[in-house]
């Protein structure tokens, strides 16, 4: 685990049970000081941009499911990279999903804004190894 938490972390996912499961994990493992849910891709673009000149708004770490409505992991990242810079800089994306599909990972890990790749359900063994490898980066 990361010797200091991280600021701030964003869960986007449309699951309401994953996002209190995954919110509960960051919690207790005490990850981030401060975690913001947001229920869709479009929801978080849209925080993303609005608060794209306030720094201590902006996540340290998104983490992104893949199969969302309307706007999906790769929609997101496709509209991410739209983002000021600001944004693209400092946001770094963790992607949480239950797909298995080697293609979905695939592409996903080939983008530049994808920090890891996670199989749901978040847990502790799971953030410790995302804090460690947050080191060292």
């Amino acid at each position: 685990m990361a010797n200091t938490p991280l600021k701030l972390v964003m869960l986007v996912d449309d699951n309401e049970t994953d996002n209190f499961i995954s919110k509960r994990v960051i919690e207790v493992t005490k990850f981030a000081e401060k975690i913001i849910v947001q229920n869709s891709g479009k929801n978080a673009l849209e925080y993303l941009g609005a608060n794209h000149d306030i720094p201590e708004n902006l996540p340290d770490l998104i983490f992104l499911d893949i199969n969302m409505p309307i706007v999906d992991g790769f929609v997101f990242l496709v509209e991410f990279d739209l983002l000021p810079e600001s944004v693209r800089k400092k946001c770094r994306i963790a992607v949480l999903s239950s797909s298995s599909n080697k293609r979905d990972i695939t592409r996903m890990i080939d983008t530049d804004y994808v920090f890891d790749f996670i199989t749901k359900p978040l847990n502790a063994d799971v953030v410790k190894k995302i804090g460690e490898k947050w080191e060292e980066n």
